[in-house]
C-alpha cells in the first residue's frame, strides 16, 4: 500500500506559486485544469481552443513573455535555444506585474510549456516556487505534433523537441524532487495520482478521485505502441516513470 504523501508548505512572502511543467502535448492543460478543479487558481486563461477544446489554460501574457525570452535567445518554443535565456528589465516588469495579480490569492499556480526553458527569471522572484511535472510517452507526443503541424515536424524532429524539454523536466525534478506524473489514457490512473497530487500540495478542494471531472477520454487522440525509440529518448522516459513511482 502506498503511503499518503506529506502536505509541502512553502510559503513565498505569506503565498505559495505552483508552476506546472511539461512538454507541449502531454497533458500540461489536463494537469491544469485537474489541479484548478482541486482549488489552485489560475487566473485568466484559455479555456477554449480549435486544438485544444479546454483550452491550454495558459495566460496570454505568460506565453508572450516566455515566447520573447526564447527568441531573444535565438530560439522559439518548437527549436528551443541552446545557449540560457537572459532576463531584461521589461521580461521582469511583465513577470512582476503577473505575480501582483494574484496578490489576494493564499496559492496559486501557472502553466506555459517553455516555462522549462525559462525558470531561473521566476526562482530569482519567487525563491519558495513549488512546481509539479507532468510527461507523457514520447511516441504519443511526436504523432500529435506531427498531425497537428506536419509542416513542421518529422517524427525525428518531434521526437528531438521531446527530449529537449524532458531533459529539462528530469534535471528540474532531481534539482528540486518535485512530484511528476504521467498522462496516461485511464482516467481512472490519472485521476487517482491527481487527487494525490492535490492533497499533497494542500489544495482546498483536493479530495477524493471520484470529484475529479476534467479528464476526458474523447479528447485524447494518439497511442504508442512497439516502434522503436531512440535510446536516449527511450533512457529519459524509463528515468520519468520511475521518478513518477516513487513518490507516493
Amino acid at each position: 500500500m502506498s503511503r499518503e504523501p506529506q502536505v509541502v508548505n512553502r510559503q513565498v512572502g505569506g503565498r505559495r506559486v505552483v508552476a506546472i511543467l511539461g512538454m507541449h502535448r502531454s497533458g500540461t492543460s489536463l494537469l491544469a485544469g485537474t489541479l484548478e478543479q482541486c482549488g489552485l487558481p489560475l487566473g485568466e486563461v484559455s479555456t477554449a481552443a480549435p486544438a485544444n477544446e479546454k483550452g491550454n489554460r495558459e495566460s496570454w501574457l505568460l506565453t508572450a513573455l516566455h515566447e520573447d525570452l526564447l527568441r531573444q535567445a535565438g530560439g522559439h518554443w518548437h527549436r528551443p535555444p541552446e545557449q540560457p535565456v537572459a532576463w531584461g528589465p521589461l521580461h521582469r516588469a511583465v513577470r512582476d506585474l503577473f505575480i501582483g495579480s494574484f496578490a489576494d490569492r493564499v496559492i496559486w499556480g501557472f502553466k506555459d510549456p517553455r516555462t522549462l526553458f525559462c525558470l531561473d527569471g521566476w526562482c530569482e522572484s519567487l525563491p519558495g516556487l513549488e512546481s509539479v511535472g507532468i510527461f507523457r510517452h514520447p511516441l504519443e507526443v511526436a504523432r500529435s505534433l506531427v498531425k497537428r503541424t506536419p509542416a513542421r515536424f518529422t517524427p525525428e524532429k518531434a521526437l528531438g523537441l521531446w527530449l529537449a524539454y524532458n531533459r529539462r523536466l528530469l534535471a528540474w525534478q532531481e534539482q528540486t524532487d518535485c512530484p511528476l506524473v504521467e498522462y496516461v489514457a485511464d482516467a481512472e490512473r490519472f485521476n487517482d495520482r491527481a487527487a494525490a497530487l492535490g492533497r499533497r500540495l494542500g489544495l482546498p478542494a483536493a479530495g477524493a478521485p471520484t470529484t475529479l471531472t476534467f479528464f476526458e477520454s474523447g479528447l485524447r487522440h494518439e497511442s504508442a505502441d512497439d516502434t522503436p525509440l531512440p535510446d536516449d529518448v527511450a533512457a529519459t522516459y524509463t528515468r520519468l516513470r520511475e521518478l513518477a513511482a516513487g513518490w507516493t
